[in-house]
């Protein structure tokens, strides 16, 4: 509502006087303020905050009078009454000085500013005026308060009397009463003769005048309170009579607010009391209390003391409170607090020391609410210090700077969805950048053929982000700056208002009015400045569509009208649709295409507008369509704060009658005073359905009788739109009622257009209460907007000594800060507190779309299970079972759950899961909904409430399960939550994915911490980058968890569930998955494999295997071009020559070189499969590109520089030699000597087309050196087939001759072969060229089997005693190999299988690792 803004402004005073300010009193305009010393008076003019005159008191009548106490305006500025200490009041004339002004404002050169103009200068600069002291009243005793009231001042003094003075025959109008004769009751309707006050020494401490109450509001000095109103016009003690409020003692201070009809008592226990007068008794009601509580403010009794002064705003919006210990607070009209400066940054300095709070002595409100002026006592005990230049500087009047929500003085702005705040000179909307928020959001209202937003941003189901996001966004206000020169000759704003689609705002200063449009980032103002300086809107403006309509008065004419301006035309009356109308306006509000006016006169009127598009710009036509008057219901025009039409209607059953009433605007909705008054159609009469009727010429029905909907209202807001989807929330009515909350107006809805039951109401008021002031609703979205207060220190700043008196230091800056929040839940919960379900689920589904609804379902149930189960007196109606069973309609039921308990104390579960269930059966309920991650936090649940055995029970079903999903991450915590409970560890991280230590996992955390993103393509990284992540690995034991401690049960257990997992994954042939699986979580494959090589990991039937690699791998097929016939490769040897030249040449000494270049430390590892599976990638790819004739001249340069970059890999390029530099061109010298017909060529793009995707080519290198190791002779031929690599064959058949193999394994692959060829001839000729060229190997394979007469017992095969010339690989293997086939490696490996191991995983982990297409392998 009201926001403070920045830090305060010190006034500086340029008299000499060294006498400090006591009080300071604004004129009833606003224009001035009075300053008064103890024997001086002096005038100040608003904007600029400058000195205009002052009167010093000569010291002998000084001394007669006394000092001067309290000053009070007259209602016309022109005179101002001043009591002093000894019982006088000294009245002082204000004559001004026509057209003469005591400062020029000086302009810099080529300024646009007009000189001629009329009231330009007298806005701009103060005017000249005079003190003349008129009269001096002697009243013989101590005047305690000072009140103007019309056309006569009233004096309360110390002997008990009211003394009635006029302000202009002072002497022939005096009238005193004596209070002992005011008859004082409890209520009017009491006897007349009531009882007196009965105490002789009772005298007014306090009082203020009530305008729309006609009487006054007194504080007398026993601390009763009371009203006293005069019975007739004649003010006589007889014609006076008071009514007490019964429950006040301790009464301060006083402070009424007209239009809300309130008087709010400061009291000694430092709260305020606020009453009002019950309308048909008289009697003094009790409307609300502000207080601070204990809760947000501990020891707060001690901290205030008894309230010192309360002001309410020029707008009767927010109240100021103050207390005798200091301080400040700021509530709204029915009790919400805005701002307190007793915490915070107000009360503690940056490093925590306690400040002195701001102790006022006197206040008052400046122009519109911006500003407040304030006499610190803090200061004005210290005596002025004097500058160098003997000036005063230190003065003790602070201003405090405010900016306002629209709402307060234009309460149209309540059926939009944008916050619009006003300052003195800025707006603030939330409504982020027009231009970037060109949104579907605001896009759909255009392409409406009647400009209004139908369709809801969620209408198509889906969250349109960019209006959703736009609205809420970020935190940062659009701050847009009101044009300087409408600023200066029309201060203060007084109204503002922004569209529909948040894309042009409009404010209204003292005459005539600006807009500005966020997408052109521009002003317009009037043209011709005489038509804008005869305007004057009174009854605030509003946007429609383009349109701009606004209440004024023209001073020309002295005629009240309403305009219509054209946004995209010049701003000029000529372009206006004018309408007279009879009475001033008051208050205008449009809704869809009808204008509602509220006039002076009590009545209401309806405008029909219509746009016409006539001519070059387009115009609006206004005509009168209803007028109702309210004269019998409303006492006084002023009490009326907003008034708008609605299509909300008690009975919704119409729709179903009369479907086209249902966009009518059926009522109009009035706050009167706080109630909420609701006028309805009278539809009791014949309905005549008027089809061909003009709509204009049809007579519109007539209003009911008002009711009353609810009390202590502050703001309203409903919605024109319709949505069949949100009809809940589109078609309500909401209200912010101060202290209480929100309260909603809900509409009911039969289910499914069921008959409604008749005892079932057709709407509820449901009240909740939210933590932020509202200042918009979003209707779909189901969220409040609004803005709070926030601030910032910058002490820190001032370090010397003299800077205590610095305002940066004594205050915080301020700022305001956009807020938001969710209201859904409340509702729920209200309406589950009502048995109505049926509703709540009916309003839930329709929501269930909003991306925070899961939140909403949480909140609830946190809530109810937060206020229930620490309840300390047993609930007889609980409420958790029926949230319960509510929330299981939907399917997020077990994540509300889960996430409710989590985020609970422990000691609450059994409450909640006595209602939702049982967890065992919650957890169930995941795996069958394939729900893991839920599934996983209820286990830690079920790990604190259950036995041991159960947690392991179920942690082994989901592990089990995560497993066969491929989970990885889920698996690694399974793995770590199943030993924490072996080895009974009582803490265990949550299940939640976190980052580990390297050890927990095997030292594969490690790598999981690189991301590299999807959109960076292979060829873009670096051998050196890979390299370096391969060494760097923690060079401990790998293999620790699951060999080092195998001997723990717990182990064991883990171990077997993984060994059946790899198990199945080898029988169903999902390679892939198997090397996933290893690789994320560090499964010891190749000591798995070399125990399995003869049962799960044979290959049963090869083509099988085939075909399931192919597309696993996504792997093509081979063709066979219609060329081939005369194809060079269709002879085998130069592969097989190109393949084991490439072989022998290759050798470590790449590796060992790139890893000292690459700044790794040089640690002893294994490096058998490194050379080959380099040498057999580059083989295929130079094969596959360049043809064989190319060998010599492509190997010899790359060999010399073979430690940089080896052609081939895609991912070797080095920053020192890239293919692109250098060996491309070292390749196109021996071009020109080649000669490649075209079916070469399509034979090389035949080539380059059969191969899979570079992923998956690593992956299978990465498998076939795996199986090779291990043994696996049978996968090494599958694998080697389907790279189509005779190398590979070869090396398996080196091994299979020069080693004792099983000859079952023999006799398989040769099986195995056999199947393939003959699939090969009648499925897949593409495979025939690759067969024909290994023909010789399978032909050597058939002697060996034949050869073998006795199957021999099985043995582990041992490269390393092959013969050097028979498997080139020997010498590389010769280290590492033997550990590799060992049974036992499981058990214990050596230190070289745990680097073996490392390297092996580090492979896997990049190769495997989803959606990364690092790989190490070239």
């Amino acid at each position: 509502m009201y926001f403070l803004s920045g830090w305060p402004k010190r006034l500086l005073c340029p008299l000499e006087s060294l006498e400090r300010p006591l009080h300071i009193q604004t004129d009833p305009q606003r224009a001035f303020f009075a300053v008064l010393f103890p024997s001086q008076l002096s005038i100040w003019y608003c904007r600029p905050s400058v000195l205009i005159v002052s009167y010093k008191e000569l010291s002998k009548a000084a001394s007669q009078f006394g000092p001067y106490k309290q000053a009070e305006w007259r209602p016309d500025s022109t005179m101002i009454a001043v009591s002093t200490a000894n019982g006088y009041i000294l009245f002082f004339e204000i004559p001004s000085a026509r057209d003469k002004y005591l400062y020029e404002p000086i302009y810099s050169k080529g300024s646009p500013h007009l000189k001629g103009t009329p009231h330009y200068k007298e806005e701009q600069c103060a005017p000249s005026l005079n003190l003349e002291m008129k009269k001096v009243l002697d009243l013989q005793a101590s005047i305690t308060s000072l009140q103007s009231m019309l056309e006569d001042l009233l004096v309360a003094t110390a002997d008990g009397f009211l003394h009635l003075i006029h302000w202009d025959g002072m002497t022939n109008g005096r009238k005193a009463i004596n209070l002992c004769t005011v008859p004082f009751s409890v209520d009017l309707q009491s006897s007349r003769a009531g009882s007196l006050l009965g105490f002789e020494d009772v005298y007014i401490r306090d009082m203020e005048y009530c305008a729309t109450l006609d009487g006054f509001a007194v504080v007398f000095n026993d601390g009763r309170v009371g009203f006293i109103t005069p019975m007739s016009s004649r003010f006589t003690a007889e014609q006076l009579h008071g009514v007490w409020a019964q429950d006040v003692v301790d009464g301060t201070c006083v402070a009424v607010n007209n239009k809300y009809r309130l008087m709010a008592f400061g009291c000694a226990n430092g709260s305020v009391q606020v009453y009002t007068i019950d309308t048909t008794t008289g009697a003094m009601q009790f409307s609300h209390k502000l207080e601070l509580t204990p809760k947000q403010y501990p020891d707060i009794w001690n901290k205030t003391g008894p309230v010192k002064l309360v002001r309410w705003s020029p707008d009767s919006c927010v109240v100021m409170v103050t207390w005798e210990y200091g301080g400040l607070s700021l509530w709204s009209v029915f009790g919400a607090q805005l701002i307190c400066t007793l915490g915070g940054d107000f009360a503690y300095q940056s490093d925590g020391a306690k400040k002195d709070p701001l102790k006022i002595s006197s206040m008052t409100w400046g122009s519109e609410g911006y500003h407040l002026w304030v006499i610190d006592r803090n200061s004005s005990n210290v005596k002025p210090e004097r500058n160098a230049n003997n000036e005063v500087h230190r003065f003790g009047i602070l201003q405090f700077q405010f900016i306002k929500s629209a709402l307060t003085v234009n309460p149209c702005m309540s059926n939009q969805e944008q916050v619009l705040l006003q300052g003195e000179d800025r707006l603030y909307l939330n409504c982020g950048d027009a231009a970037q928020a060109q949104s579907p959001r605001n896009t759909s209202a255009h392409s409406e053929h009647n400009h209004s937003r139908e369709r809801g941003p969620f209408s198509d189901g889906s969250l349109d982000s960019q209006g959703l996001s736009t609205l809420l966004g970020h935190r940062h206000w659009h701050v847009v700056q009101i044009h300087s020169t409408y600023l200066e000759s029309n201060w203060p704003i007084r109204f503002s208002a922004i569209d529909k689609l948040g894309q042009n705002v409009a404010v209204v200063g003292r005459f005539g009015f600006a807009h500005y449009s966020l997408l052109t980032k521009k002003w317009k103002l009037f043209g011709n400045i005489t038509q804008e300086q005869t305007m004057m809107v009174t009854g605030g403006l509003a946007w429609w569509n383009d349109f701009i309509v606004l209440a004024c008065y023209n001073l020309n004419d002295h005629q009240e009208e309403l305009r219509i301006y054209l946004r995209t035309s010049n701003l000029d009356n000529a372009f206006a649709h004018i309408t007279k109308v009879q009475a001033p306006t008051l208050l205008l509000s449009v809704f869809r295409d009808i204008v509602i006016l509220f006039r002076a006169d009590c009545s209401i009127c309806l405008y029909s507008i219509e746009r016409r598009s006539e001519g070059l710009n387009p115009t609006a036509s206004i005509q009168i369509l209803q007028e109702v008057s309210m004269s019998r219901y409303i006492p006084h025009p002023f009490l009326v704060v907003s008034v708008t039409l609605t299509s909300v209607r008690t009975e919704t059953g119409i729709t179903l009658k009369m479907p086209q009433q249902a966009c009518e605007a059926e009522s109009i909705m009035l706050n009167l005073a706080g109630q909420l008054i609701m006028l309805q159609r009278d539809r009791s009469g014949p309905q005549i359905r008027d089809k061909d009727n003009n709509p204009n010429q049809r007579k519109h029905l007539p209003f009911c009788a008002p009711v009353v909907l609810a009390q202590s209202v502050e703001n309203v807001w409903t919605t024109c739109r319709i949505n069949k989807q949100k009809r809940h929330l589109l078609e309500a009515l909401w209200l912010s009622c101060g202290g209480a909350g929100m309260k909603v107006w809900l509409p009911l809805f039969p289910r499914d257009h069921r008959k409604p039951h008749s005892f079932l109401s057709r709407r509820i008021m449901l009240p909740f209460h939210i933590n932020i002031y509202p200042l918009a609703v979003l209707f779909e979205d189901a969220l409040v907007l609004g803005a709070v207060n926030d601030t910032v220190l910058y002490d820190c700043l001032y370090t010397q000594t003299s800077a205590r008196e610095h305002l940066e230091v004594l205050f915080p800056f301020s700022i305001v800060e956009r807020t938001s929040q969710i209201y859904l839940h409340h509702i729920l919960r209200q309406l589950l507190v009502r048995n109505l379900g049926e509703q709540a689920l009916l309003l839930a589904h329709s929501c269930a779309t909003l991306p925070y609804f899961p939140h909403v379902l949480e909140l609830m149930l946190h809530e109810v299970l937060e206020e229930e189960a620490t309840s300390r007196e047993p609930i007889p109606d609980p409420l958790l079972p029926t949230v319960a069973k509510f929330i299981t309609e939907f399917p997020l039921f077990l994540q509300t759950v889960v996430h409710c308990a989590r985020k609970t104390e422990y000691a609450l579960w059994n409450y909640l899961f006595a209602a939702v269930g049982n967890p065992k059966d919650l957890f169930e309920e995941c795996l069958m909904a394939q729900d893991l991650d839920t599934a996983a936090s209820y286990l830690i649940i079920l790990q604190n409430m259950e036995v041991p055995a159960v947690s392991r029970q179920h942690a082994t079903l989901l592990f089990n399960t995560a497993l066969e999903q491929g989970k990885w991450d889920l698996c690694r915590h399974m793995i770590r939550f199943l030993k924490a409970i072996g080895s009974g560890e009582t803490e265990t991280p949550p299940a939640t994915p976190t980052a580990q230590e390297p050890s927990s996992s095997g030292g594969f955390e490690f790598f999981r911490h690189r991301s590299i993103s999807l959109s960076q393509s292979a060829e873009n990284l670096h051998s050196k980058f890979n390299l370096t992540k391969t060494l760097s690995m923690p060079s401990g034991p790998s293999g620790k968890r699951w060999s080092k401690d195998s001997d723990c049960a717990e182990n064991m257990y883990i171990d077997m569930m993984l060994w059946r997992h790899a198990r199945r994954l080898l029988e169903e042939i999902k390679l892939k998955d198997l090397g996933c699986f290893a690789a994320q979580l560090g499964f010891e494959l190749i000591g798995w494999l070399c125990k399995e090589r003869a049962r799960a990991a044979r290959v049963e039937d090869f083509v099988c295997a085939l075909k399931k690699l192919h597309k696993d791998f996504l792997w093509p097929f081979p063709v066979i071009p219609a060329s081939s016939i005369n194809s060079p490769f269709k002879n085998g040897k130069y592969k097989t020559a190109m393949g084991e030249q490439l072989l022998k040449s290759q050798s470590a000494d790449t590796f060992v070189n790139m890893e000292v270049d690459t700044g790794v430390s040089n640690t002893p590892r294994s490096r058998s499969w490194l050379g080959t599976i380099s040498s057999s990638q580059r083989e295929i790819d130079t094969v596959s590109s360049h043809g064989p004739h190319l060998q010599d001249a492509f190997l010899s340069p790359l060999l010399s520089k073979g430690d940089e970059c080896s052609i081939g890999s895609a991912t070797d390029l080095t920053e020192t030699s890239s293919m692109v530099d250098g060996d491309w061109t070292m390749v196109d010298e021996n071009f020109s000597s080649l000669s490649l017909t075209q079916s070469e060529l399509e034979q090389l793009s035949l080539e380059l087309a059969s191969k899979g995707p570079h992923k998956s080519q690593v992956q299978l290198r990465y498998l076939l050196h795996i199986f090779m190791e291990a043994g696996c002779l049978d996968w090494c031929v599958v694998i080697g087939l389907i790279l189509r690599e005779s190398s590979v064959i070869n090396q398996v058949f080196s091994i299979m001759q020069s080693s004792d193999i099983d000859g079952e394994i023999c006799q398989n692959i040769k099986t195995g072969l056999d199947a393939v060829e003959k699939w090969a001839s009648t499925d897949c000729p593409g495979y025939k060229p690759f067969l024909n060229i290994i023909k010789p190997q399978i032909q050597k394979l058939n002697e060996i089997v034949e050869e073998q007469v006795q199957p021999e017992a099985f043995q582990p095969v041992n490269p390393s005693k092959v013969p050097e010339q028979a498997n080139p690989r020997a010498e590389e293997s010769r280290t590492s190999s033997s550990h590799g086939t060992n049974p036992q490696s499981d058990a214990g490996s050596s230190s070289a299988s745990r680097h073996e191991e490392d390297k092996a995983k580090t492979e896997d982990e990049d190769s495997f690792q989803e959606g990364s297409y690092d790989c190490v392998v070239s």
